[in-house]
């Protein structure tokens, strides 16, 4: 049966800033049916800094009003701060809608990792979370996990993004912890454990001081979206959706240009 454009639901994608576009980029592939909302929570960002009482409470209190405005199908976290606190929290206040979550990629690079040593480049809140904690005991007792959390390195990423100029001096500073050499072994798969980090890969490839493995988590995050979205045979790809929602108000001019790039009218 044909659906009424009407009875499509848009796909809710929500980040800390503009990082998220690396999930959202390879869930509307998968998912070419359907509208998407980008949500940027720009006035909040960065997150890694929070206390993590009001974070939560800024984040619960910010989905009340997204999902009465936008009724959405599923909703994605493309953001592992913000998951791994506010996760549970998120589904038992909404339990009526579907939370699709971004959590370190850490099974998948024990899973992958010939040496044994793997890295986890994150936000400082990922890292100090016992979900991270937790993830390392399920699924990588074998392996050395060595956990980096960087200041500023989300804040160079959206800079990067929006075409600023950031050094190498800059960027390396942030991820030279993550390579670790050890009884003959080297360091050879990094988690990308934030959504802004994979736009900066080529930098940080050009930057290592030998190759490894970046893991960018955004494909099985899409994934995952996928597999829990109904497909609707003889779907049109609605046309009051794909647009991207900031909580300051006021993207810049490059934010703009950039959303624009991805399919989205700010």
């Amino acid at each position: 049966m044909t659906a009424a454009l009407n009875e499509l639901k848009p796909v809710l994608v929500f980040d800390s800033g503009i990082g998220g576009l690396t999930v959202l980029r390879e869930a509307r592939v998968l998912m070419p049916e359907r509208g998407f909302i980008y949500i940027a929570d720009d006035a909040g960002f960065p997150y890694g800094g929070w206390e993590e009482q009001a974070l939560k409470e800024r984040i619960i209190g910010l989905f009340a009003k997204l999902l009465d405005e936008h009724d959405p199908e599923v909703c994605i976290i493309a953001c592992n701060t913000a998951f791994t606190l506010v996760g549970a929290d998120l589904r038992a206040a909404f339990p009526q809608m579907t939370f699709v979550g971004t959590v370190p990629a850490i099974k998948p690079a024990a899973e992958r990792t010939r040496s044994g040593l793997v890295s986890v480049l994150a936000t400082p809140g990922t890292v100090k979370r016992a979900y991270t904690r937790d993830l390392i005991q399920s699924f990588a007792q074998q392996c050395h996990v060595r956990l980096v959390g960087s200041e500023n390195l989300a804040r160079m990423a959206e800079a990067y993004i929006r075409g600023d100029v950031v050094s190498d001096e800059a960027v390396l500073s942030e991820i030279d912890q993550c390579f670790v050499e050890k009884d003959g072994s080297k360091t050879d798969i990094v988690v990308l454990a934030c959504t802004h980090y994979p736009f900066m890969a080529n930098v940080f490839r050009r930057l290592a001081p030998w190759p490894v493995d970046w893991l960018d988590p955004a494909e099985a995050i899409a994934r995952r979206a996928r597999s829990l979205v109904p497909h609707v045979a003889d779907a049109v790809h609605p046309d009051n959706f794909d647009f991207a929602v900031f909580t300051s108000g006021n993207p810049d001019f490059a934010t703009r240009r950039l959303m624009q790039g991805f399919g989205l009218k700010a």
